[in-house]
């Protein structure tokens, strides 16, 4: 089986409505950056007279400017409005929210989804010395012998016993266990 992964994208709704996603992120970042819309437009690559049109569709569905311009002077130029940096924030909480809950083992340990490291190992438990708060559990490799030290909520909650063949996934600081889940009719 090929190495894949689980990808999402985010956007934020106004009234089921796309207001940003990550596209117009990096835009609304680009004028904060470049402190002028035609330099943010060439570093994006889009036509000045399209972003006019995202900027007023994106103020419209939120309710209020996201950026405001300033003509003549030395202070001309665009820049974004308090609006327009919180939603740049609330977006980038969103998509951390995700990215970490899509790349936390132990989440996705819970809903029961198959983990995609390179480094599995399959093994054989050959003794388990099961404690009130931790459990070790020897794991027996072609050419080794290796021990984990999990709770003892994983090891009922994965069922393991001696002569369940498993599979070891090694981390630089533990060793982890996975089983694949039993098929119910």
């Amino acid at each position: 089986m090929r190495d894949m992964e689980t990808r999402a994208k985010v956007w934020i709704t106004e009234d089921g409505k796309p207001v940003i996603g990550e596209g117009k992120v990096e835009f609304l970042k680009a004028i904060d950056e470049e402190g002028s819309l035609s330099k943010a437009c060439k570093k994006i690559g889009i036509s000045y007279k399209h972003a006019w049109l995202v900027l007023n569709k994106m103020s419209e569905r939120l309710g209020e400017d996201v950026v405001v311009t300033i003509r003549g002077g030395k202070e001309q130029g665009t820049f974004l409005t308090d609006a327009g940096r919180k939603l740049i924030k609330e977006y980038d909480m969103n998509k951390q929210l995700l990215n970490n809950t899509m790349h936390d083992e132990t989440y996705r340990e819970h809903l029961g989804l198959h983990i995609s490291a390179r480094n599995r190992i399959p093994a054989k438990i050959i003794e388990v010395e099961k404690g009130d708060i931790a459990s070790r559990v020897k794991l027996s490799i072609e050419a080794a012998v290796l021990s984990s030290l999990i709770t003892s909520e994983a090891v009922e909650k994965l069922d393991l016993k001696e002569g369940d063949e498993v599979f070891a996934v090694i981390k630089s600081t533990e060793v982890l266990i996975g089983k694949t889940a039993m098929k119910k009719d």
